[in-house]
């Protein structure tokens, strides 16, 4: 299912930043260099669909890809505008580093970097965990959107 979120109604994510910047936690967008080892990252620990998805969220200017990072260790990641223009995702956390709101954070990177472009809206496509993104940001579902953008994927 696909979710719907309102850029023009989005909360403050200050306290998120804050709160991972006290525990040594950075998001911030991914660089040009740093590619071969961040799709490497997610193709180990995530897929290899997800690995060619943030290698298009490369070739966006800017660079569509948001990284977390502990002391140059990658923790998590978050993309928009890789399978198509205003859809957020994908996005992930290194299982063992869920629950400091790493995720929480990534999104808002996203989804005000989609706002700053100009979007009213995003999509938040083949979305896994709804309660978490409706608690987050009060994204709603999108009727008949299952299997959506991924019908048909090899």
């Amino acid at each position: 299912m696909d979710m719907l979120v309102k850029l023009y109604a989005l909360p403050d994510s200050r306290e998120f930043h804050e709160r991972l910047g006290k525990a040594g936690i950075t998001t911030r967008r991914a660089l040009a260099p740093e590619k071969h080892r961040i799709v490497a990252w997610i193709r180990e620990r995530f897929s290899e669909h997800w690995a060619s998805e943030v290698d298009v969220a490369f070739s966006r200017e800017p660079i569509s890809c948001f990284i977390a990072v502990r002391q140059k260790t990658v923790l998590g990641f978050a993309c928009h505008d890789a399978i198509f223009p205003n859809f957020f995702g994908p996005t992930g956390v290194d299982p063992t580093e869920r629950k400091h709101g790493i995720g929480k954070a990534l999104l808002f990177n996203c989804l005000e970097a989609m706002k700053q472009q100009g979007y009213g809206y995003a999509i938040i496509g083949g979305v896994g965990p709804a309660e978490f993104y409706t608690k987050a940001v009060g994204a709603i579902p999108i009727e008949g959107s299952e299997p959506g953008v991924y019908r048909g994927l090899l």
